[in-house]
């Protein structure tokens, strides 16, 4: 586990930039959620992230492929804690922010007309979307692993 942390510091600063543009796209410049949120996406920034890191520690780091979704794993749950912790902050200072906006916490055109989503209800949400990142983020660090062949040999 050490391992990751060290190896995932990179990401970990990513992930801590987009967290942070998120909150100042939101929060401080008002750009509607529609708008912006994809140009800060944690979420693809995770699936990217498992998918080069498990090619490049194949190829370069002699990772397997459970230790290299072991990886992705990681990656995914970091970002899951990042997303969670910053829902949890908006509800507790009461703010509305990317992370706890309707369309973030609900699929379907009617989201946003449905209302705001309780505390409770984000908290289920961001707890199944724990499981659902790292599922995908495991089949991401899959490719990435499988593609980290056309890496070439280290010297």
């Amino acid at each position: 586990m050490s391992e990751y942390w060290k190896l995932s510091r990179l990401y970990l600063l990513l992930l801590l930039i987009f967290a942070a543009g998120r909150w100042y796209l939101g929060n401080v410049r008002h750009v509607a959620y529609e708008k912006a949120t994809d140009k800060l996406s944690i979420v693809v920034l995770t699936l990217f992230a498992s998918l080069f890191y498990a090619a490049f520690c194949r190829r370069w780091r002699g990772y397997g492929l459970p230790r290299a979704l072991g990886l992705a794993a990681f990656i995914a749950v970091m970002g899951q804690i990042v997303v969670l912790l910053s829902t949890v902050i908006s509800y507790a200072a009461g703010v509305e922010s990317y992370f706890n906006h309707p369309l973030a916490l609900r699929v379907g055109a009617d989201a946003v007309s449905a209302g705001p989503v309780s505390f409770a209800q984000a908290l289920v949400i961001r707890a199944q979307g724990i499981f659902a990142n790292a599922v995908l983020n495991v089949i991401a660090g899959t490719l990435g692993w499988v593609m980290g062949a056309l890496l070439p040999q280290p010297r």
